[in-house]
């Protein structure tokens, strides 16, 4: 298999940190403009919030373990 191949496969797998970075970024938008509004509820929405973070960044941590096997393992 190219190098060439090889290495665009790799970079769409790491493309998967731009999602999350976009996505943990609106949810903390959400759940600023959630608790501004409902002061009340700032412990529900951060433990939500942080569970959907995780969530979000673990998808990035895999796409970046499929980049790396990727340029390691088919070379």
């Amino acid at each position: 298999m190219g190098t060439g191949i090889i290495a665009l496969g790799a970079a769409i797998a790491a493309l998967t940190g731009i999602g999350a970075g976009i996505g943990i970024g609106l949810a903390t938008s959400k759940a600023t403009d959630a608790i501004a509004r409902q002061p009340e509820a700032a412990g529900n929405i951060r433990s939500s919030l942080l569970i959907g973070c995780a969530l979000a960044e673990a998808t990035a941590v895999y796409g970046f373990v499929i980049a790396i096997l990727i340029i390691f393992i088919l070379k």
